[in-house]
């Protein structure tokens, strides 16, 4: 995603996300760019599997149980891992922004039901070519939410985006679904989470932000959650532990290529999820990628990766 490494979720697309760095990002200490790349290649792998397998559960049970049995999971990896950060957890829980960092873990928390509930609906090819315009929104949000200048080059490139949105939905053609909201609502949502991450990153460290969206995603999912528990088949058990431990390790991943090496770097490799996504919505789950889904998810990522490019050159030359 755009200029600062802790705009990413705890899942993509979120349920994080293609493109989107971790909210444990740090300085690099050493330039293992190769390593790097392997490692977001893999967790982009991972994160594309987990959107299969979020697909098949909330098909079967309640998409909000599903997500908090996840979130337990990820709270209890947050607080593992910032115990073992400098500070310990007395330091990842001091936050100068305490309001803002709330509501972004809920606004997370929110926004991966929103897109759990579009994978159901639409697939997972459908919806992740819509989500997919989130880097363009952060870059039009930005503006009246961080006061950054936006120049008429992101501009074109946000409109570019929505033209591959409507080619992806083709709307007037008796194909669209008021269902198509959701993953576009789901990308808004996002959109605001990485800003507010950034917001927040000016007062508050990356371990700061990464305890308060676990811990406060998981007291607003337990809240929502808790009404709608049952019980799970025992050939289910498997595949929710693999969802479990998959969000770990892939968070772990990202956590690691970004000590190795610079975002800027390696955001666009994070893209290979949508490469991914496909593969299983056609294999696994009977999807058809369509022409115009292929034609306009196409725009939607080269638009993002324009706006990705654009932001490099400019931190490059100073301007930002």
């Amino acid at each position: 995603m755009p200029d600062n490494p802790q705009t990413g979720p705890m899942m993509a697309p979120s349920a994080q996300h293609p493109a989107v760095p971790p909210p444990l990002a740090q300085p690099p200490r050493r330039d293992r760019q190769g390593t790097a790349i392997l490692l977001i290649c893999g967790s982009a792998f991972i994160f594309a599997a987990q959107d299969g397998i979020s697909r098949y559960l909330g098909a079967t049970y309640s998409p909000v149980f599903v997500i908090m049995l996840r979130y337990w999971f990820f709270a209890v990896f947050v607080i593992l891992l910032c115990a073992r950060a400098p500070g310990g957890l007395s330091r990842a829980v001091r936050s100068k922004r305490p309001a803002i960092q709330i509501f972004r873990g809920i606004l997370l928390a929110l926004e991966v039901i929103v897109t759990v509930e579009a994978f159901i609906r639409l697939g997972l090819i459908n919806t992740h070519a819509i989500f997919a315009c989130y880097p363009l929104l952060i870059s039009a949000l930005s503006g009246p939410v961080l006061g950054e200048k936006v120049g008429w080059r992101r501009w074109a490139a946000v409109a570019a985006g929505f033209l591959g949105i409507l080619i992806v939905l083709k709307p007037g053609s008796g194909v669209f679904s008021t269902d198509a909201i959701l993953p576009f609502l789901g990308a808004v949502m996002f959109a605001v989470y990485g800003l507010l991450t950034r917001l927040v990153g000016r007062d508050d460290s990356a371990m700061v932000s990464f305890f308060w969206t676990g811990i406060s995603g998981a007291v607003a999912m337990t809240l929502i959650g808790i009404w709608h528990w049952e019980p799970i088949a025992v050939r289910d058990i498997p595949w929710l532990l693999l969802l479990c431990l998959g969000a770990a390790c892939a968070h772990f991943m990202l956590i690691k290529a970004y000590e190795l090496a610079e975002a800027s770097a390696l955001q666009p490799f994070s893209y290979t999820q949508l490469v991914w996504v496909s593969l299983f919505g056609v294999t696994i789950f009977g999807e058809t990628l369509a022409p115009n889904v292929a034609l306009g998810g196409a725009i939607v990522v080269g638009a993002g990766m324009f706006t990705w490019w654009r932001s490099h050159q400019r931190a490059r030359a100073g301007l930002e």
